[in-house]
């Protein structure tokens, strides 16, 4: 009987050491950019959210559970810089279609940074520089392209993605905006690769049409035509906007910030580079709103409302016409700052970046589009100071 004690004394004290040196190096593999995740966490999926902070930008990792909450894992360095204030930009943080790479704007520092992803493991494999003050990114193949937002040279430029994710920057590919002062929102390829949209949010500009997107043509050769087709926003101050597989584009409408006037349009690309309207500045009666997802079967729109500390949820028909379900389908706080929204792979999960309060909020949506709280992830992330980007599998 001794004996069988002291045997399971050894058993239990082994077991327990190894416990440890799996909680020692599953820490290192997520502060310090190894380890190896396992199928399962894979499989169930991941999200991750940049600090965007000036001392040291850092991408926080967060672990998908089977009943999509998150759960915070730890932080890992993109050796960059961030710049303190919020992007005010969608896409600064994008993941490839297959989720095993994900790329990191530094706004502060002028660089991207490209990172290995195994479930919520992140492992850094490069830094390159990206023009003045890099905020959004898009991808298409082995192309991604980058919104440079400094009023001293805003336009994209483009790079080639190696096969093990590192790029090379595509020479010559530097394009200015139609105009000096656009303020950006973001820059998205269409779905097809044959054109990149940026959005611009400046509105008293002598240019026409005073409210405006920015369509480039690109080549087979992945270059953008040498300048823009400016073409009208139907809404005042265009933030960003997402793309459906079928060509069909939503665009959020932030008015200005003006209090319940924000609203959401929906469009077709025609091959010509022109935006045909399908359904004109649809309010959702929210302030300030400014991020957007379509949920992959593309019959819900999500949209972030900053000044309203709301989501808002619509729906997207198949000819492209969207319609209000509730304006303010989740209430996250009026200090909450909600900012960007992702979905896990399956689009059965939204999750929202609250710069406020340093938290992710996790959401399963309904079949009639409306959201189910998860609750709130803290930790990591600043508060009330600048966090932007989010990206999730």
């Amino acid at each position: 009987m001794a004996n069988r004690l002291r045997k399971l004394a050894v058993i239990a004290l082994s077991v327990a050491a190894l416990g440890s040196m799996l909680t020692i190096e599953q820490a290192q593999g997520s502060d310090g950019g190894g380890g190896v995740a396992s199928r399962a966490e894979s499989l169930q999926g991941a999200a991750f959210a940049m600090t965007n902070e000036t001392e040291g930008n850092r991408i926080i990792t967060y672990r998908r559970a089977a009943n999509g909450a998150l759960d915070r894992v730890g932080s890992i360095s993109t050796r960059g810089r961030g710049i303190g204030t919020d992007l005010d930009t969608q896409s600064g943080l994008e993941l490839s279609p297959d989720h095993r790479l994900l790329y990191a704007v530094n706004a502060g520092s002028d660089e991207i940074t490209v990172f290995s992803v195994n479930g919520p493991q992140l492992t850094f494999l490069q830094k390159v520089y990206a023009g003045d003050e890099p905020n959004s990114l898009t991808m298409h193949n082995n192309l991604l392209y980058v919104l440079n937002g400094s009023v001293a040279g805003n336009g994209i430029r483009g790079f080639r993605i190696a096969t093990d994710g590192r790029l090379t920057p595509l020479k010559g590919s530097v394009r200015l905006l139609s105009s000096p002062i656009a303020v950006p929102g973001e820059v998205q390829f269409s779905p097809d690769g044959r054109a990149l949209l940026v959005t611009q949010k400046t509105t008293n500009v002598l240019l026409s049409p005073q409210n405006a997107i920015d369509v480039f043509k690109v080549k087979s050769n992945g270059f953008a035509s040498s300048l823009p087709k400016r073409v009208a926003s139907h809404g005042l101050r265009p933030f960003s906007l997402a793309f459906r597989p079928d060509g069909r584009l939503v665009v959020v409408e932030s008015f200005n910030a003006a209090p319940g006037a924000s609203a959401l349009s929906s469009y077709r690309l025609t091959s010509e580079g022109k935006l045909s309207v399908i359904s004109g500045s649809v309010p959702n009666h929210q302030t300030d709103t400014c991020w957007v997802v379509i949920t992959e079967d593309g019959r819900h729109v999500f949209t972030a409302n900053f000044g309203s500390g709301t989501v808002s949820s619509y729906s997207f028909s198949a000819t492209g016409r969207v319609r209000l379900i509730d304006g303010n389908v989740a209430f996250l706080g009026l200090l909450s700052q909600p900012v960007d929204l992702a979905l896990s792979e399956d689009s059965r999960y939204l999750y929202l970046l609250l710069r406020g309060t340093g938290g992710v909020a996790s959401f399963r949506i309904q079949e009639d589009g409306s959201l189910e709280s998860l609750g709130v992830v803290t930790g990591g992330l600043p508060i009330a100071d600048g966090a932007s980007g989010l990206a999730a599998f």
